[in-house]
């Protein structure tokens, strides 16, 4: 058993059950860990409008929030075009990051990491330093106003070439010792293999990146397979597809790869066609290291409270059960081993 397991069961364990855990949950107050979150996808509409004043509410519900279900994930990406052309200026990377920050305090967000790919954002002229400068600046900003610990993950994108791919990781070993604690590939999994990312990925092993990727949502478990054997990330994102494979479910629970699932953004992007088919309880059930995300707040339309309510309406989880996922979380975070015991003890004494 891994030491993460081992330490989650033993305090999980020492907790009184009590009649409290059978009432009902009060989920908005309840301290929240959240680890796959895209900042370009986050746009409130009180940004939108601060940045672009023109954007009607009509326009913002058709361009920048997807419907129930989307044809695919790259139909479902495609609402982040908009989102991202208003996120080419300093100041405009700083309001969003800002903005995102308010949008965590509403959801008792007490840690998260938020990821983006730095070169998206160079249409008006920024170098990708200065995007993820702009980026790192705002999260110190945030902390200071909200409280709310924060990292940031750097993707690259599954359509980039070799040369881009490896100049993101390079830009995460650049800025090592500020909020950006990570290496991510996200986008369009069924549509682009692999080969032009493995260099960065034997890269970012070299210099000790921390590494989680996005696999097993618009493929299935051959998609985790492939991404865990040339990538070896410690956490995957999405990864619902996991479950047709009982050979790879065993696989994420011995090595202690944490799934980083988002039951909204998997409905939409069609995988399955509503709460009561996916997996999401049946993967907590089996073992497997996993927390719960929003993904895409913007598009999804979604808060971590919504995702949350889905759980206890839909597969009547209590309070051990998320203070079970938010201690994977924390587990699984990318940040120092004084703020995982610090929001270990936050939470312990929160539920």
């Amino acid at each position: 058993m891994s030491l993460n397991k081992y330490l989650i069961r033993m305090l999980l364990a020492i907790l009184p059950l009590t009649a409290a855990n059978a009432q009902p949950i009060d989920i908005a107050n309840l301290p929240k860990i959240e680890l796959h979150l895209h900042l370009d996808c986050s746009l409130s509409y009180a940004v939108v409008q601060k940045i672009d004043p023109t954007i009607s509410r009509e326009a913002y519900q058709h361009d920048f929030i997807a419907p129930a279900h989307c044809t695919n994930l790259a139909d479902y990406i495609a609402r982040a075009v908009r989102s991202i052309t208003l996120m080419q200026t300093k100041e405009q990377l700083r309001l969003v990051t800002l903005d995102l920050f308010n949008q965590l305090q509403k959801d008792h967000v007490i840690y998260a990491e938020m990821r983006f790919a730095p070169l998206q954002h160079l249409q008006k002229g920024l170098t990708p330093e200065e995007v993820v400068q702009a980026v790192d600046d705002a999260v110190t900003e945030g902390t200071h106003k909200t409280g709310i610990r924060a990292g940031i993950i750097l993707c690259t994108l599954r359509h980039y070439s070799k040369e881009q791919s490896m100049a993101t990781v390079k830009l995460v070993e650049r800025f090592k010792g500020t909020h950006v604690v990570g290496f991510d590939i996200a986008a369009d999994e069924a549509g682009y293999p692999i080969d032009n990312h493995i260099a960065a990925f034997q890269y970012a092993r070299a210099h000790d990146i921390p590494i989680t990727a996005h696999a097993g949502e618009a493929r299935g478990p051959q998609s985790v397979w492939e991404t865990l054997n040339n990538f070896h990330p410690s956490r995957i994102g999405h990864g619902v597809r996991s479950f047709e494979d009982p050979r790879l479910v065993q696989y994420l629970k011995t090595n202690d790869i944490l799934l980083e699932i988002c039951p909204t953004s998997n409905i939409q992007t069609n995988i399955y066609p509503g709460i009561d088919k996916h997996p999401v309880d049946s993967i907590y059930r089996a073992g497997v290291p996993m927390s719960i995300n929003t993904d895409c707040r913007t598009i999804s339309n979604t808060t971590l409270d919504k995702e949350y309510a889905q759980m206890v309406n839909k597969f009547h989880w209590k309070k051990q059960d998320f203070l079970a996922c938010n201690l994977q979380a924390v587990a699984h975070a990318f940040t120092t081993e004084k703020i995982k015991a610090q929001l270990r003890a936050q939470l312990l004494q929160s539920y």
